[in-house]
């Protein structure tokens, strides 16, 4: 029988501490080895208890938790669960958390929400899995020389992202040179967070405008089009190009928006125009949706190993086939130029 994962629970609320501790040590496969209060406090849990997983609220007395997480990754990586209640009331919060350093962002649930804490706890499950020692600091973002700006508008990139994915889209749009086709892009995450990841996107690629999709918007050489949160996203013809479609529909691979759904889109709509992407995330979403894309005549990038913060996606579409090239990060933006 496998070990229970060790959970360390961080939050300045003893009635959260609690919570968490009672919903979490229901599930068989974790065990919550002890909680803290403050960053401080946890320090010395880590070193006593060597928990596997942490869950960190982000609002506590004498160092946020943000700076905790800075702190964790310099001298202590280890998978971050931030679970709080700041997320809904600022959003940009989940970004700054996932950037710092975090695997996933979760609004603190109810007391009374069996869903969520079922849905955490498979979070927890999946972090465990994360090996930090394998990801690789990345240099400096050095633009790539442009491309022939000839580019037809019947070529579209198309992205797709989960655990980890808010730093490798970024990587990837900020190594991309002026003349690009249009870009789709899905990243696994809730209502309200795309917008401000979109909007910190935007300000930071120099060659494309980033912004969150709305339905009918069309798809152009220069932009970046994220899925909104909780909504799926599909690839849509029209005369002379494309436009997304965003709707309410039903979750996939337990994801909206889901990797697969703009894939297999893409793979119907595009098809050999099309150039698909797939980088770090948890689980298996894009990978058949990949494969589809290839077997329409897409050109097919996964992200390697070495350098996902998880090898998940990337891993199940290598394993079905749908991965004409692997890459690292650093070397995705150069391989879809090369596909063009």
């Amino acid at each position: 029988m496998a070990s229970k994962i060790k959970v360390l629970v961080v939050d300045d609320s003893a009635l959260v501490r609690r919570i968490l501790t009672d919903r979490l040590g229901r599930d068989p496969r974790i065990e919550v080895v002890g909680t803290a209060s403050d960053a401080y406090e946890a320090r010395d849990k880590i070193v006593l208890l060597e928990p596997e997983v942490l869950t960190l609220d982000l609002e506590m007395p004498r160092m946020s938790g943000l700076e905790f997480i800075g702190v964790l990754m310099q001298h202590r990586p280890m998978p971050i669960i931030v679970v709080s209640g700041q997320l809904d009331r600022d959003p940009s919060l989940s970004i700054k958390a996932l950037d710092a350093g975090a695997v996933e962002v979760f609004p603190k649930p109810s007391s009374m929400d069996d869903d969520a804490f079922k849905e955490l706890c498979n979070l927890i499950v999946s972090a465990k899995k994360i090996n930090f020692k394998t990801k690789p600091k990345l240099g400096s973002a050095a633009l790539l020389s442009p491309k022939v700006s000839s580019l037809g508008s019947n070529r579209v990139i198309v992205i797709g992202a989960s655990t980890g994915g808010t730093e490798a889209i970024k990587e990837v749009l900020t190594r991309l040179p002026a003349g690009m086709p249009g870009i789709v892009m899905v990243q696994h995450m809730p209502a309200g967070f795309t917008t401000s990841f979109a909007e910190r996107l935007d300000s930071l690629c120099p060659h494309l405008q980033v912004k969150e999709a709305k339905d009918g918007d069309e798809v152009r050489p220069g932009l970046a089009l994220l899925a909104p949160g909780s909504y799926q996203m599909y690839l849509r013809r029209k005369a002379g190009g494309y436009y997304v479609e965003v709707k309410d529909g039903e979750l996939v691979n337990r994801h909206k928006p889901s990797v697969d759904v703009i894939f297999n889109s893409a793979a119907a709509i595009a098809g050999s125009a099309a150039v698909g992407v797939i980088l770090t995330g948890m689980g298996a979403d894009g990978a058949k949706g990949l494969l589809a894309m290839r077997q329409a005549g897409a050109r097919t990038i996964a992200q390697d190993e070495a350098s996902c913060v998880v090898f998940g996606m990337p891993r199940e579409a290598i394993a079905l086939g749908g991965a004409e090239k692997v890459v690292s990060l650093e070397k995705v933006a150069e391989a879809v130029t090369q596909f063009l």
